[in-house]
């Protein structure tokens, strides 16, 4: 049973939905409980559905954390799961507790920490203290692993299993295709954004690193996606002057199909584990160029991407010009890394490594009281 408090769409929501899909296929039987604060219509629960996935949704708005409480204990109780995986920090802090209680085992994955404020900061502080009582808990990462491990976790507790990619449902767009799709004009110099808008993402930095690419020619960005800064992220668009470069796309389902749009793929994260949206592009074959952060230097080298470090838009800018003045190069980059993407991240031996994490810990005296 995998507990997660989805957005509309994101890496986690991807990983939980693929993970789900290739254990049911594999023949176990799977639900996903979706932690949400209405029982609306959620676009996230019906992609789970529309897959054929057991999607339960635990009705909680705001803090009502005892009724969520009782909601997961009653899917427990209905769907006896050997192993409760959670994913994210509510659910981390307030339902695997539930499972425990009820002598079922407990995994986590942790996808990546954002960082931020006060708030952010203080839950981050809680959950590292709660990965002492999971039975096992995933790092998408190394440095994920070494920062849960300094934290006090027990190295023996954590392992680490990188994300995988499986081909989408749907297929890429070839190139002209996707850009009429998105309105990128002909001949533009297109450069792919998509990721939520939110600190740790570095829209910022990317919005910044524009201002500085040169003016000859005609560069376009697409930026895909929302989030909480967006209102900011425009602001800032205007005061760079880089408004007439940039198209705001919004939330798109199913974006990856798009990515053969761009003639380079920007990631400009502050912090990351294992980015889902690296894999398409990678997958894509768009030339890519990314900050050195987090588990990124685990997916792709120099031979695969550029590399820049976090908060200096004037090197990721730099990177993105070196991309269109040698298209040539960046291409050979670009199958490299796809070649990397089917040697690497497939998808059997990623579900393999659950599955025996799984088994380990039942043994290790969990499982589900009748």
């Amino acid at each position: 049973m995998h507990v997660l408090a989805p957005g509309e769409v994101g890496g986690l929501e991807s990983v939980v939905r693929t993970l789900g899909l290739a254990q049911q296929r594999a023949g176990h039987r799977v639900l996903v409980a979706n932690v949400l604060e209405s029982s609306a219509p959620h676009f996230y629960v019906a992609s789970l559905a529309a897959v054929g996935l057991d999607a339960r949704v635990v009705v909680a708005p705001g803090r009502s954390f005892a009724k969520e409480r009782e909601q997961i204990a009653a899917l427990c109780a209905e769907f006896r799961p050997d192993v409760v995986h959670t994913h994210g920090y509510r659910p981390d802090l307030v339902d695997a507790p539930v499972a425990r209680r009820l002598g079922i085992s407990t995994v986590s994955t942790i996808h990546g920490f954002t960082g931020g404020g006060l708030k952010i900061r203080m839950y981050e502080w809680l959950v590292q203290r709660a990965y002492r009582r999971f039975d096992a808990v995933i790092a998408v990462s190394s440095p994920i692993r070494d920062r849960v491990v300094t934290s006090g976790v027990s190295t023996a507790r954590v392992h680490v299993i990188r994300n995988a990619f499986v081909a989408p449902s749907v297929s890429f767009l070839e190139r002209a295709a996707a850009r009429r799709a998105l309105g990128i004009p002909e001949g533009a110099f297109a450069i792919g954004w998509v990721g939520r808008l939110s600190h740790e993402k570095g829209v910022d930095v990317f919005v910044r690193a524009l201002a500085h690419v040169k003016r000859a020619g005609h560069v376009r960005a697409s930026i895909i996606g929302a989030g909480p800064i967006e209102v900011d992220m425009r602001a800032l668009a205007v005061a760079t002057e880089v408004s007439d470069r940039i198209q705001w796309h919004g939330t798109i389902p199913d974006s990856f199909q798009f990515y053969r749009a761009f003639d380079v793929f920007v990631l400009s994260s502050r912090t990351e584990g294992t980015p889902m949206v690296l894999l398409e592009a990678m997958a894509a074959e768009v030339p890519v160029v990314t900050t050195a952060v987090g588990g990124v230097p685990d997916v792709v080298r120099s031979t695969e991407a550029l590399l820049v470090p976090p908060e200096h838009p004037v090197m990721l800018a730099g990177a993105i010009e070196n991309v269109r003045q040698d298209p040539n190069a960046a291409r050979v980059r670009a199958v490299t890394a796809r070649r990397r993407l089917e040697e690497a991240f497939a998808i059997g031996p990623w579900v393999d490594r659950h599955e025996s994490l799984y088994r380990s810990v039942r043994r290790a005296g969990a499982g589900v009281r009748r």
